[in-house]
């Protein structure tokens, strides 16, 4: 058996635990609206035809942003096909996706949708194919309380109140050659500084987004941020980050290594941010949108969209059935996103439903976890607080891509409030069990009140509607505190788990 050994200490915080970390992404893509949230033919449907048994998952899952439309898709979106009567709605090509969308939901039902689910939106302008004044168009239409045309269109349609939405991603992966309006740094910069400039105008106090990279593997990475940072730090609060990792190739031990890409990837946009703040004199900070990132396996079939003359609604795209292993990933990322909390202050999974997302469904049928929701679920849940400044002590392992990488990968936080202590961990070892210690001289009088593990000895097993429950996070019966104050407990080899230490 491996050891590894962590501190704990209330004294050592990195920053506060952000709500905003546990947000994710409902894009106008295959299945994620249609048949996902939005299914008005399902037993569950309300009035507005949001399917009842999704917004519960959703609220179980912890779920506290929804960035939306997009994504693709917002680069070719015309925000007012999506408003008034459902049935007067046009049907358009969505170029993003060789899909079509009908508009049947568009921005006052997603605001709806958010207000049921108990969470906030995060709207994405189209800076693709549109620009300045449509930009302007839709928050006047979303946040202006009346007395204009647009204000008081959304009035007409229904909402009396303002959307009041306060964040803003001002495009999409607009360094993407893929994006529809693809652009280069320094167009890109000059048109996003002039949006943004344009939207304070109407509402100061919003906080707004601009992209970054699309992944840090891009050419441009780097010099995308620093050029679009220089043009546009004073109008930005954000800039985005956006990264997807899978098993390439069976190489099981580097993806186990995936959030150590992700450590790198954040700390090295957050050193291009502060070298663009320091070159200007700028005395805010700009800080990271996380607002793309999950497990995603591009090269499947399910990830190729329709072609020719095939443009239908609401296709089968990228129904990932996520195994043991990616939900390993997905909680190491995590702890990688609360660990850096002092610069990440939002993050999006993508995304949330049926699309490479941990809740899935039947067309009128049934809903079902993936693994990908439990840790997900547990660490939005129990991560309160502060997230505390660890030193991990932890036997290496060899990667392909990452070189050599602890075996051991841990984040806790601490709620002054309660006094409770919530411990998550990763043993990324092929095949060896890990003994974690964490003296708690700190934190006398602790006990363990909750262990549990996610691990199988098949790490490809993956959910189904027709078993989604044999294999769910258990209860680990070897985390104890002994009698001089140490927290131990066994981690199986590719598990994750969540410690909850309560007392004092």
């Amino acid at each position: 058996m491996l050891s590894a050994k962590i501190s704990l200490d209330p004294a050592f915080v990195v920053g506060p635990v952000r709500p905003r970390t546990f947000g994710s992404f409902v894009e106008h893509l295959g299945r994620c609206v249609y048949t996902g949230i939005h299914d008005p033919g399902h037993p569950s449907a309300d009035e507005d035809g949001f399917r009842g048994d999704v917004i519960d998952l959703v609220k179980e899952m912890g779920v506290t942003t929804v960035r939306y439309p997009g994504g693709n898709f917002v680069s070719g979106y015309r925000w007012e096909d999506g408003i008034g009567p459902v049935e007067q709605r046009p049907v358009r090509l969505d170029l993003a996706w060789h899909s079509s969308d009908p508009n049947w939901v568009g921005v006052d039902e997603f605001v709806r949708w958010c207000r049921k689910a108990g969470v906030e939106p995060m709207m994405a302008v189209n800076l693709g194919t549109r620009g300045v004044q449509e930009a302007l168009d839709l928050l006047e239409y979303c946040n202006v309380t009346g007395g204009t045309y647009l204000s008081d269109l959304r009035r007409a349609n229904g909402a009396e109140e303002p959307h009041n939405i306060r964040m803003w991603c001002l495009g999409n992966e607009m360094d993407g050659p893929w994006q529809i309006g693809h652009k280069t740094a320094e167009e890109y910069a000059r048109l996003a500084t002039e949006t943004a400039r344009a939207m304070r105008m109407i509402d100061p106090d919003l906080e707004l987004i601009v992209c970054g990279s699309s992944n840090s593997e891009m050419a441009t990475f780097g010099a995308w941020e620093h050029i679009t940072l220089t043009e546009s730090y004073e109008q930005a609060d954000y800039v985005s980050a956006h990264v997807y990792y899978w098993e390439d190739e069976g190489d099981l031990a580097s993806f186990l290594a995936s959030a150590v890409n992700m450590d790198r990837f954040i700390d090295s946009v957050a050193a291009t941010a502060d070298a663009v703040r320091a070159a200007g004199k700028h005395s805010k900070r700009i800080h990271i949108s996380f607002d793309e990132w999950n497990v995603w396996y591009q090269r499947r079939a399910e990830s190729r969209p329709p072609s020719g003359d095939d443009w239908p609604v609401a296709p089968v795209l990228l129904e990932d059935k996520y195994n043991v292993a990616d939900a390993v990933v997905v909680g190491n990322c995590l702890i990688s996103l609360l660990r850096h909390t002092d610069r990440v202050h939002a993050a999006s999974q993508a995304q949330l439903v049926n699309v490479i997302a941990p809740i899935m469904t039947e067309p009128g049928g049934r809903s079902w976890r993936q693994t990908t929701f439990h840790p997900f679920a547990l660490t939005a849940r129990h991560a309160k607080g502060e997230v505390l400044c660890l030193a991990i002590d932890s036997p290496l392992a060899e990667t392909k891509k990452y070189g050599e990488v602890p075996v051991l990968d841990a984040v806790a936080t601490h709620d002054a409030a309660t006094g409770e202590v919530a411990v998550f961990a990763v043993n990324r070892s092929l095949d060896s069990e890990l003994m974690l210690t964490a003296p708690l001289r700190a934190f006398p009088g602790r006990r363990v009140v909750e262990a549990v593990t996610l691990h199988n000895p098949d790490h490809t097993w993956a959910a189904t509607a027709d078993d989604a429950t044999s294999v769910l996070p258990q209860s680990n019966n070897t985390a104890q505190v002994s009698p001089v104050g140490d927290l131990t407990v066994t981690l199986p080899p590719v598990s994750w788990t969540m410690l909850r230490l309560t007392g004092g």
